[in-house]
């Protein structure tokens, strides 16, 4: 008897883990004396097949992250009909934005004033609104897209004023350490920047609340400086397939 296709095991184990997803995120939002129902869960599908996906769609999942676009295009047609929220999470090269919105609803990679302008336009052209989110590089790690602390105000600011575009709120990725004191520092520094924005007076900024911060090896510290949305990929899915 031939053994089982690695997505096969893979996809076989989706529900299970994605409830135990769920409930690892409520008991941190809990802890640290917070409604669960504050935060939400995005799986991140990075090098995930359709037939993968499908699973955690169908055990409940709403929120898909893709990190690339080509994997974007190749995979949403096939979760059509399911109707997933997709989140652009990684890097977005301007040249890509046409084919990023034939499914993407938001982008949370927003690093510059170039690339906010482009989604304007292109929304402007396409008649429709796009929640978009700036990322920032808390961590100052050269590997890490983002705008740098300092400069997270002015840019949000500037992309909360552009047409057809709606802030959501900032995003990060933790700093790759095994210090959680210094990781946890990092979290708080967007949540500091977070509440600043919301503060500002700046057109569009009032409702900028959102905060994704926090993947599978730290979530707990994230949600416990605020998190409204952790990015979930190996705790629902495994160690990530080769791409």
């Amino acid at each position: 008897m031939s053994s089982p296709h690695p997505d096969e095991e893979r996809a076989a184990r989706v529900a299970g883990r994605w409830r135990d997803a769920q409930r690892r995120v409520a008991d941190a939002a809990t802890a640290a004396g917070r409604d669960p129902r504050e935060v939400r869960i995005l799986l991140a599908v990075k090098t995930l097949p359709a037939r993968v996906v499908r699973e955690a769609v169908l055990s409940g999942a709403t929120l898909l992250g893709q990190n690339r676009v080509q994997e974007l295009t190749a995979v949403a047609p096939e979760l059509a009909a399911l109707a997933p929220t997709w989140h652009v999470i990684g890097h977005l090269q301007s040249n890509k934005v046409n084919a990023a919105l034939q499914w993407a609803h938001a982008v949370q990679s927003v690093d510059s004033t170039d690339l906010a302008a482009r989604l304007s336009r292109r929304c402007t052209a396409l008649d429709r609104d796009l929640e978009v989110w700036v990322q920032v590089n808390v961590s100052g790690e050269a590997t890490k897209s983002g705008v740098t602390p300092a400069a997270a105000l002015e840019l949000a600011a500037e992309v909360a004023a552009l047409p057809r575009l709606r802030l959501a709120g900032l995003m990060t990725i933790g700093a790759r350490s095994d210090d959680e004191a210094l990781v946890r520092a990092g979290y708080a520094r967007l949540r500091e920047l977070r509440d600043a924005l919301v503060g500002s007076g700046a057109p569009g900024t009032a409702d900028a609340h959102g905060l994704s911060m926090g993947m599978s090896g730290d979530v707990e510290l994230a949600v416990a400086e605020g998190a409204t949305m952790v990015r979930l990929g190996s705790a629902v899915f495994g160690p990530r397939p080769p791409a």
